[in-house]
């Protein structure tokens, strides 16, 4: 529904609250002067902008991670989970001890966001407890938000030469199934590819890859992700998790799945690709989604990796031993260039620049994977090389 519709439901103590938040002059006992007096104000988009551009980083990080978010409904639990979860620029344990006494509740964030007519309770008795985000403020707010971002963007012409991996992931699944069923793979005692067989399969790839630098520190990011380097681990990862491959009796094999499948031939999606990663990189990075959405509308021309990265680190969490920027250039950006959806260049006065792919805009636009569906992982389990 749109912010008129959810103000129609809305009952009269909640549109006062509203009126009253954006200095609305009206009759605050007339339902329909309430409402025409909101949509007044709130229709002008300086005093719209005037309010995004208050709120609080942490209110943005809120806001952030339910903006592309194409449920219709959340509990108040999920709203508070999401809140806890933008906190996280506290560089030391004391530090952040003296923050949470200081920093308001989640709920009361919640209820300022009610207060601005941001958040709705449902309208039938099966969501009357649940909230609901206006469908056309959700696009307004995407809309100030991209605009505030592109005040910070450095945009470049197309460099001399840069870097297009579309379509190589994709072809590399089948290279990986091919590589097994033709080889004799043994495995070590804990279930890994000898330095020597990742080597040979490396080289097999389209892409070029360095195997895993010793006392590297990796976890979080996949299956694989602490014994074989970034690509080609997400690429076994996918290859397991579809059921093609098998370790047992120190060997890796394909299993029935798989080698039928490599008779199948073909060019795996693109697309399932880039959904497997998301489910599985979310693990590290909840918001993964809703950055990614953000680098699609920052990047549609030929952009400076180092503005980009001032517009959106404040959103990227870092995660144990990867600080943000680590996660957003490395976890992120490299991903998204191995998965085709942006391309990466070399800029004489710039430095490094992306952009977006016309696939990769398809493919962003057409797959979309809840808050809440991601492959598990034991982030515990650390691993150093």
């Amino acid at each position: 529904m749109n912010l008129a519709d959810m103000l129609s439901y809305a009952d009269i103590n909640q549109l006062t609250r509203i009126a009253q938040r954006y200095g609305c002059v009206c009759n605050e006992h007339s339902k329909h002067e309430l409402i025409q007096s909101i949509l007044s104000v709130l229709g002008r988009r300086d005093v719209f902008e005037q309010h995004v551009n208050e709120m609080t980083l942490e209110e943005l990080r809120f806001l952030n991670s339910i903006l592309f978010d194409k449920r219709s409904s959340f509990s108040l639990e999920e709203l508070i989970a999401r809140v806890q979860q933008t906190k996280f620029d506290l560089e030391h344990a004391g530090a952040e001890q003296q923050a949470v006494t200081s920093m308001p509740h989640p709920r009361e964030t919640i209820s300022k966001f009610k207060h601005s007519g941001w958040l709705f309770n449902g309208c039938s008795h099966q969501t009357k407890y649940l909230f609901q985000v206006p469908s056309d403020l959700k696009m307004r707010l995407i809309d100030v938000l991209r605009q505030s971002f592109a005040m910070h963007l450095t945009e470049t012409d197309t460099p001399s030469s840069y870097r297009d991996e579309d379509g190589r992931m994709a072809e590399d699944v089948l290279q990986l199934l091919k590589f097994i069923v033709d080889g004799n793979v043994l495995l070590n005692a804990e279930g890994v590819m000898y330095k020597k067989t990742q080597q040979q399969l490396l080289d097999y790839f389209g892409v070029q890859e360095a195997p895993i630098a010793r006392g590297e520190w990796r976890f979080g990011y996949g299956r694989r992700f602490h014994d074989y380097p970034n690509r080609m681990s997400l690429l076994y990862d996918y290859a397991f998790y579809q059921g093609w491959l098998e370790e047992g009796d120190g060997r890796l094999s394909c299993t029935p799945k798989g080698i039928e499948r490599i008779a199948n031939g073909g060019i795996e999606s693109s697309a399932s690709l880039y959904r497997f990663w998301l489910k599985l990189y979310k693990n590290a990075i909840p918001n993964l989604l809703s950055i990614v959405h953000w680098i699609q509308l920052c990047t549609k021309q030929w952009t400076t990796l180092d503005s980009l990265e001032r517009a959106l680190l404040p959103f990227v969490r870092p995660f144990f031993f990867d600080s943000s920027q680590a996660v957003f250039r490395q976890r992120i950006i490299m991903m998204l260039v191995h998965l085709g959806v942006i391309r990466f260049g070399e800029d004489e006065q710039y430095g490094s620049v992306i952009q977006t792919t016309r696939r990769g805009q398809l493919i962003i636009d057409s797959v979309y994977v809840a808050h809440e569906d991601k492959i598990q992982l034991d982030v515990d389990k650390r691993h150093s090389h």
